[in-house]
């Protein structure tokens, strides 16, 4: 069985009429609406683990709380990990990290520059990595695109985070969905940074963009260092292990160099929750 390390759950009372209708223009076949706890519980029933996020974006209009997140891992601890998620703008982030790992208690931290309009090498976000880093949690950070229309691109370059890996080199840090569209950079960082890796949540829905990522990663030798994610409600772990051993059908008799099997089944088998320090 695989590990799921990248879902998202919540309801309709977590996000704004503007988020939803940037997601709808962006990603039409989506719908937070209608989606329940249930749904995520079936969705990861073929997972041997599954990481669960927090969201605290109330710049983006997205928030679920850590709250409700650990409630429901709570009814589910044989194959659930909750990971908190606070806003580095908020002047008591640091409290509000150690409050939801003493108290909830969420066993990592969920950071999105992009969404919560946060430096992700600012002074609010570097004092997380660090009160992460003193508590052995792992930061799961999106640097990547979105679809929301008022979030910053400026915050979501993967090179960015070499700055982090030099400030906190104990820290384990998963870079989500492959850095896309700046995969390449994405690999060069993480190549950098021994406890530093990458997730394909959701990338495969942009077959040739997923080919080329993983590419990269086998020219850069950090195949080792990619981990398995759905980005639940965009995919589902089913899905995702589908694109990846059908990876190759986009480049079939074009003289590409396929991604060898191997490395498609050592992504499907990784144990990230051994390689972020959850086990």
């Amino acid at each position: 069985m695989s590990i799921d390390c990248h879902t998202h759950v919540g309801a309709a009372e977590h996000y704004s009429g503007q988020f939803a209708a940037d997601l709808a223009k962006a990603w039409g076949e989506v719908r937070w609406e209608g989606r329940t706890l249930e749904d995520h519980w079936e969705a990861v029933r073929g997972a041997e683990r599954a990481i669960v996020v927090a969201f605290d974006a109330p710049a983006a209009g997205f928030e679920v709380p850590n709250e409700y997140v650990a409630a429901y891992v709570s009814e589910h601890p044989e194959k659930l990990i909750g990971f908190a998620s606070v806003d580095p703008n908020r002047p008591d982030a640091v409290e509000r990290l150690r409050h939801a790992v003493e108290t909830l208690p969420l066993r990592g931290l969920k950071l999105a520059p992009i969404y919560q309009d946060a430096d992700p090498v600012g002074p609010g976000a570097m004092a997380l990595y660090g009160e992460a880093e003193r508590l052995g949690l792992p930061v799961l950070t999106h640097m990547a695109t979105t679809f929301v229309q008022k979030s910053p691109l400026r915050h979501a370059r993967p090179w960015l985070m070499d700055e982090v890996g030099i400030a906190f080199p104990d820290l384990a840090i998963c870079l989500a969905h492959l850095g896309h569209p700046w995969c390449e950079e994405n690999m060069a960082v993480i190549r950098k940074h021994p406890r530093m890796y990458s997730d394909v949540s959701a990338l495969h829905t942009r077959p040739m963009q997923f080919y080329l990522a993983l590419n990269a990663a086998v020219e850069y030798r950090v195949t080792d260092k990619i981990l398995l994610g759905s980005d639940y409600p965009f995919s589902t772990l089913e899905q995702s292990i589908d694109a990846l051993r059908n990876v190759n059908k986009v480049v079939h008799g074009t003289g590409m160099p396929p991604i060898p099997t191997e490395v498609i089944e050592g992504i499907i088998e990784r144990d990230s929750v051994a390689l972020l320090g959850l086990d």
